[in-house]
């Protein structure tokens, strides 16, 4: 995962709900310096919580992805962080 060109990441889950297995998955898939470079914000919903989970992440040139991890795999999740991701890597290598 290309977290280079992330700026901030709320992720919140139910800890007892078998739905939140992938926002627990991209937590940790977040490299342990990751706080130096990104605020990182973790919201722990309560055990009688109907909601899965989800994933907000903001990069450094503004945009914001919201996603439903309840729905979705760690792959998935990974795949929409990473297709922007490309995108800012190829603008800073064209500009050097």
């Amino acid at each position: 995962m290309i977290v280079r060109y992330i700026s901030k990441v709320t992720v919140a889950f139910n800890p007892f709900s078998p739905r939140a297995r992938t926002a627990r998955l991209f937590v940790s898939l977040l490299p342990p310096d990751a706080r130096m470079t990104m605020r990182i914000n973790t919201v722990v919903l309560p055990r009688d919580s109907e909601e899965g989970g989800s994933v907000h992440v903001v990069f450094k040139d503004g945009k914001e992805v919201k996603l439903d991890t309840s729905k979705m795999g760690i792959s998935d999740v990974v795949e929409e962080c990473d297709r922007h991701s490309r995108t800012l890597q190829r603008k800073d290598a064209l500009t050097g």
